[in-house]
């Protein structure tokens, strides 16, 4: 098991702050659709980072996208939240959506059509997994226990053999986490084939109350881990403990939008968004408590401490029990999809943690944070470095390809995905 580096004092603090590009209005196709963000590429640019010089290509076109996935055949599945599935094949966007998609709910916050991922054996198996936000019984516009719009993360599967429609469509996971705003929704494959997914706290008003996170008889604000087909793991840490979910894995976890498992370590890394600062980076074990929201390096948006537990300072605001994060930011640069760069097209990014963030308006920063691990005496050694703020876009998702390049989504009205490839010269 990994034994996790605890930071303290010694974590990164990020101070930049994000311009907000403002675009005139024009008519729109769908609630997602807008005028280009001021910043993107029209072509591909060539920008340097610590002397690596790379290179930028975009394929424009997609609404809002959120998740990325790269086929073996070079192919890539685009979710986009509206509850689109669109394919890029050769480097161009098909204009015409993967049919299949079940209703996805847009009306609830932060809902839509969210993560994908391929089955381990999906060269076998064409076995594609996606999240969404799964609409209340009843229809749109019938309450559901008290809410309006609610939504609740779950987990489908669907065979996908490259043509125009996904087969074999089913919902494999329902979370118990019913609101008016969904979050987390991640989805990634443990080495021994068990999937890791995330539900964060809800967004608004929801089922339950504040201690959501640390309550084990619901799903929200937990990292959960699942057979393939959605069934509960005989291993899971409670599956045998009365009043705990058995798919808990761990919990404590406010918005989990990060989700990577390491090829060879098998050590799962989550990043996680805060309130107002306290955006964590965190190293996920079974059976752990990640302390939202008793204890968390951010503030409450009125302004308030978050917890207030006793022994506790808002310098090391921390307990027994609660495990710290690897690495947090103040402020907040809203963490989102993460990987770790294992490719050879850059060399000197191999072992690099990149981590898209979001940051808009007062949460900082719209980049790609590079965190480069090192060891000094035999203690862990973190320095970040960030890219692509050039652009002033909300980076979504960033995922390594078979062909060691980088792709990132950007979550805009007119979103693109944005293909990273090394150049030797500047043009």
């Amino acid at each position: 098991m990994l034994v996790l580096v605890l930071v303290g004092s010694a974590s990164a603090v990020l101070t930049s702050a994000a311009v907000v590009a403002q675009a005139a209005p024009q008519e729109a196709v769908d609630p997602f659709a807008a005028p280009p963000v001021r910043g993107l590429p029209a072509r591909p640019r060539v920008l340097e980072s610590d002397g690596q010089l790379f290179r930028v290509v975009p394929i424009t076109g997609l609404a809002r996208p959120w998740a990325l996935a790269v086929l073996p055949n070079g192919d890539i599945l685009v979710t986009e939240r509206a509850g689109r599935l669109r394919i890029i094949r050769d480097g161009a966007l098909d204009p015409e959506p993967i049919a299949g998609v079940p209703e996805v709910n847009t009306g609830a916050i932060n809902s839509g059509l969210m993560d994908i991922a391929l089955h381990p054996r999906f060269a076998e198996n064409r076995l594609v997994y996606f999240t969404y936000s799964k609409p209340k019984p009843g229809g749109p516009f019938e309450d559901f226990q008290g809410m309006r719009d609610a939504a609740t993360v779950t987990l489908a599967r669907a065979r996908f053999d490259g043509g125009a429609a996904l087969a074999d469509v089913e919902d494999i996971f329902v979370a118990d986490a019913w609101a008016q705003g969904t979050s987390g929704a991640r989805i990634a494959f443990g080495r021994d084939g068990r999937i890791i997914l995330t539900v964060g706290m809800p967004t608004r008003h929801r089922i339950g109350n504040a201690d959501d996170a640390q309550n084990p008889a619901n799903h929200a604000g937990k990292v959960l881990r699942l057979n393939d087909d959605g069934s509960v793991p005989f291993d899971n840490p409670f599956v045998d403990q009365e009043g705990y979910r058995p798919e808990i894995y761990a919990l404590g976890i406010r918005n989990a939008l990060g989700l990577y498992v390491h090829p060879d370590t098998g050590a799962i890394w989550e990043t996680e968004n805060g309130p107002m600062g306290g955006d964590e980076l965190n190293v996920i074990e079974a059976g752990r408590n990640y302390g939202w929201p008793v204890v968390s390096y951010g503030t409450d948006y009125t302004g308030n401490k978050i917890g207030g537990l006793s022994g506790t300072t808002s310098e090391h605001p921390w307990a027994p029990g609660m495990e710290e994060p690897f690495m947090f930011w103040n402020p907040s640069p809203a963490l989102a999809g993460l990987t770790f760069y294992t490719g050879n097209a850059f060399p000197a990014w191999k072992g690099n943690i990149f981590i898209a963030a979001m940051g808009s308006g007062n949460l900082g920063s719209r980049q790609l944070h590079r965190i480069v691990l090192g060891q000094t005496g035999g203690t862990q050694r973190r320095g970040n470095r960030t890219l692509l703020a050039e652009l002033e876009q909300r980076l979504r998702d960033v995922r390594e390809g078979p062909d060691g390049l980088l792709y990132l989504t950007t979550d805009e009205p007119a979103g693109a995905v944005l293909r990273i490839e090394p150049v030797d010269d500047a043009p």
